[in-house]
């Protein structure tokens, strides 16, 4: 009798441990159904929900810096990175404005504080390793137009350290009102251009002629930009030029001749402040006081990219068939007139974010045609993305713009500019030009002595 006792209870101990091993290899897919398609029960469905839950909380959550040193993007980039910030719970980017941000980049990659994303960008910054290689983001790349992916591209690796979203145009503009009243023709010499100044002063001496708003370091290393240098580049063209600067070939850039563009350009400059042919407030005068002097008639002309049409069409919207757009006139022997027609609003990336993945997230978010609509008819820039059609600014302008463009030789941004010299700094010698501490042939000397020493 103890016996088959002691037999019933074995049978019963193997019966239960067969059904728990079974019970044991049931398992869930991620579909909820388990391995034989069953649906799971209740309690594993939630066991599932709980772990998946669990996940999510504990995903760490990032904060992107977005730097950038455009003043009149400033809004329409928050826009888009608050609806991005909305959209998600995991990333939070964060935009820095810096009006000297050419400089300002320098002391953050110095203290290893460099920005996730930047809009600021330099060869020089690039062989140091301090930009991400973004040569495979196709989604990018294949909706960008061939012409703006060849200005995107460095020329000593082939590869594409940086995006840009937008095309730019950057001339004279000038108040066609006034030139229709005084018989004025667009200037394509620079005797032509200085004659035009001196109609207007002598026949409305209450407008500027030509406006330069010496305050703001940038503008000033834009006028050589497209000035001396400008006159490098439709020389010897893109390639040639771009090599020249990299390479710092003197016998090409010849910046500190005293017969040279950069000597030239600044003897005109000198010229024109000593006869009143700009305003008396070169040196403390802001962008803002341009666009309103502009835009309400009391000057007739200035150099800018056409990213500023928006503030002028904000201070005046009546302005608008009024504004005429023109090269820079030729003030070499030999040369001709230029105009820049570039990549505008350009994107690097930190080679050292530790967020690769968030940044391009936010990156592919800003890059959506809905967004670079928006932008682009903020910025009024034409769009370098294939799919997206932006009404950008009025057939007036856009005339005015194709007549410009087709009128002269077209140049592109100086990019080559030495680490240590930036355009910023540039401007600061012409700063210095115009408060009476150089002569001409000085400026060109001190503009070359900075510009070796920024190659270092």
């Amino acid at each position: 009798m103890k016996r088959k006792k002691l037999v019933s209870v074995l049978l019963c101990v193997t019966l239960c441990v067969t059904m728990l091993l079974g019970c044991g290899s049931n398992s869930t897919d991620n579909t909820g159904n388990n391995e034989n398609g069953a649906a799971a029960s209740d309690s594993e469905a939630a066991a599932s929900a709980s772990t998946a839950s669990t996940d999510t909380a504990t995903q760490e959550h990032v904060t992107l810096k977005f730097f950038t040193g455009k003043i009149e993007t400033i809004d329409v980039i928050n826009e888009i990175i608050n609806d991005f910030n909305a959209s998600q719970d995991h990333i939070t980017v964060e935009q820095e404005y810096q009006k000297d941000a050419s400089n300002i980049i320098k002391i953050k990659f110095a203290a290893d504080q460099a920005p996730d994303i930047m809009t600021t960008y330099e060869k020089g910054f690039l062989d140091e390793g301090k930009y991400m290689d973004i040569s495979d983001q196709s989604q990018w790349w294949d909706r960008l137009t061939p012409t703006m992916k060849d200005l995107c591209t460095d020329i000593t690796s082939g590869n594409q350290y940086r995006v840009c979203t937008n095309m730019t145009m950057a001339g004279i503009f000038y108040n066609k009102d006034i030139f229709n009243e005084l018989g004025l023709e667009v200037a394509y010499t620079w005797d032509d251009f200085i004659s035009n100044l001196e109609t207007i002063k002598t026949n409305m001496p209450d407008v500027t002629p030509f406006f330069i708003f010496g305050n703001e370091a940038w503008h000033l290393g834009h006028l050589i930009e497209f000035l001396p240098q400008g006159y490098i580049k439709a020389t010897y063209g893109t390639v040639a030029a771009e090599t020249a600067f990299m390479n710092n070939d003197k016998s090409i850039l010849n910046y500190g001749a005293a017969d040279g563009a950069m000597a030239v350009f600044a003897q005109n400059l000198l010229d024109m402040q000593a006869n009143g042919l700009i305003n008396a407030d070169v040196l403390t005068a802001t962008s803002d006081n341009c666009i309103q002097d502009f835009a309400n008639g009391k000057a007739a002309m200035f150099s800018n990219g056409m990213w500023c049409l928006s503030s002028i069409l904000e201070a005046n919207p009546a302005m608008e068939s009024s504004i005429g757009f023109a090269p820079y006139p030729a003030y070499m022997e030999g040369s001709n007139a230029v105009i820049l027609s570039a990549e505008d609003s350009g994107y690097c990336i930190s080679s050292e974010t530790k967020y690769k993945d968030e940044v391009i997230e936010f990156m592919n978010f800003l890059f959506r045609a809905d967004n670079q609509k928006k932008y682009s008819e903020t910025l009024k820039a034409p769009s370098a993305f294939t799919d997206v059609e932006a009404a950008w600014a009025s057939a007036t302008i856009v005339d005015e713009v194709s007549n410009a463009l087709s009128s002269a030789t077209n140049i592109g941004f100086t990019n080559s500019k030495p680490a240590g010299f930036s355009g910023d700094d540039a401007g600061r010698l012409v700063q210095e030009l115009l408060a009476g501490n150089y002569t001409a042939a000085e400026f060109a000397e001190a503009f070359e002595y900075n510009w070796d020493e920024g190659m270092k």
